[in-house]
């Protein structure tokens, strides 16, 4: 798709085929007279058909627990008068904690081997990865490639509550992090002083602008991208090429579109020196790939 033929390195597979899914959000329709209230996920390919799940396997067994218990509180609710829509309900895993509060504060921990724990607070509603038993050897992997090109400052243009930034901070000078959502920066600011780190910097905005008010030296800046599915937008790369940073980690759980993304990176001047997927999602088609790409 990108015109290149590169290395692939072999998958690293997760650390759970099966138990590891973190956050799940079962799905449920009005109950129909005569019908059984089927409460789980859409049928594929379908908006409106739900298959009913009385245990997901890729969830964590606590998720399974609770799930069991809301599907009866469900249950008993839908049969009395006045019960009208349908609905989602969230389960959140977070270090054995399982919430159904879209605002609960929640805490995930990340070991990284010699550099200690990584201590991670957000809103159980906030983006964090879903897979949090494979997070060591995900984190780990992206601060050394940024760390292996040889440079001192760090950027992680889609920052969230921090983890790969914070997970990096003691191998750069300093770190910059930019995450559109206000809760998330305000607890990655959180999570920087939790975990005593104090060289990196957070701000919520557009990851577009980032580059602007930026005072690391281009050629000394390893930047971090992990974009949503769509994959990075057109001005985005347009600011990160005037940037011209001396290396990219680029995280992407659509391989389509970092592909499409990884032809402008050719076409400005960086050659791939890695190519690492992670099976952070295992039983489905979704992967997670780190391409590291380094100014020519």
């Amino acid at each position: 798709m990108a015109g290149l033929t590169v290395e692939v390195s072999p998958v690293i597979p997760s650390p759970r085929p099966f138990g590891y899914r973190s956050k799940i959000t079962p799905h449920f329709n009005a109950p129909r007279e005569g019908r059984d209230l089927a409460i789980g996920f859409l049928k594929q390919g379908n908006r409106f058909d739900i298959v009913d799940v009385p245990r997901c396997e890729i969830a964590t067994e606590a998720i399974n627990t609770r799930l069991t218990l809301a599907r009866a509180d469900i249950r008993r609710q839908a049969s009395g008068p006045g019960y009208e829509r349908g609905a989602t309900v969230l389960f959140r895993d977070a270090s054995g904690v399982v919430t159904s509060d879209y605002g609960q504060r929640v805490t995930e921990e990340v070991p990284l081997g010699a550099d200690g724990t990584l201590h991670l607070s957000f809103l159980a509603r906030d983006f964090f990865q879903n897979n949090p038993f494979i997070l060591p050897a995900f984190a780990t992997y992206v601060r050394d490639q940024a760390r292996s090109t040889g440079a001192r400052f760090l950027v992680d243009a889609y920052c969230g509550s921090g983890l790969f930034a914070l997970a990096a901070a003691r191998a750069f000078e300093r770190v910059a992090g930019v995450e559109v959502s206000e809760s998330s920066v305000a607890f990655a600011r959180e999570n920087a002083a939790a975990n005593a780190i104090t060289n990196a910097a957070f701000s919520a905005g557009d990851a577009a602008s980032i580059f602007s008010g930026l005072d690391f030296p281009p050629e000394d800046t390893a930047v971090v991208i992990d974009p949503p599915r769509k994959g990075c937008d057109p001005e985005f790369l347009r600011q990160l090429f005037a940037f011209l940073p001396r290396s990219v980690v680029y995280v992407s759980c659509d391989p389509a579109t970092q592909m499409r993304d990884l032809k402008e990176f050719l076409a400005a001047g960086y050659a791939v020196t890695a190519v690492q997927p992670f099976d952070l999602f295992p039983q489905t088609r979704h992967l997670e790939c780190v391409i590291t790409l380094v100014l020519a």
